[in-house]
């Protein structure tokens, strides 16, 4: 069993298998369900995501032709990349899904104001996954009510602390 840090009150071991998350996601949208695909890399992309080299920010998921595709996914390639392949940063990759969760997420994104996003990719089991979200777009009135309470959340814990 791995040490438990009681500063982040989070396991060591969690963050180790995280490669890279997509914060905007979370102020941007409201995730109504989460899934966990697979992804279809190329070798090159393996040993980027071992080196943590990608970003998910500007990326986002489309359902097409009963598939989930990833686009825009930025995985930077390693300079000792071999020689004899010319590697695509931000091509289109393939998400793996069971065939009820593809309908059913083609279900969601039919629906008005629903899209897919990307929230975070990491290790399970040696494999690269990647969790998506079923989520629905916030207004600016939403995300200024989010933007307050989380600062009146990191106020209360100032006080708290002061207080003990």
């Amino acid at each position: 069993m791995p040490a438990v840090s009681k500063k982040a009150g989070k396991n060591k071991r969690a963050d180790d298998n995280q490669i890279a998350q997509n914060r905007k996601a979370g102020f941007e949208y409201f995730i109504e369900e989460r899934y966990e695909a697979g992804l279809a890399l190329e070798g090159w992309e393996v040993k980027s995501l071992r080196a943590r080299r990608v970003n998910l920010t500007e990326s986002h998921v489309l359902v097409r032709r009963g598939e989930a595709w990833l686009l825009g996914c930025n995985i930077t390639p390693l300079a000792t990349a071999s020689t004899h392949i010319h590697p695509d940063p931000t091509r289109t990759r393939k998400l793996l899904l069971h065939r009820r969760e593809l309908d059913h997420l083609i279900g969601a994104v039919e629906r008005a104001g629903y899209t897919v996003v990307p929230l975070r990719l990491y290790w399970k089991r040696g494999k690269a996954k990647l969790e998506i979200g079923v989520a629905k777009g916030k207004k600016q009135h939403d995300k200024r009510a989010d933007k307050k309470e989380r600062d009146w959340q990191r106020q209360r814990e100032r006080i708290m602390k002061n207080a003990v």
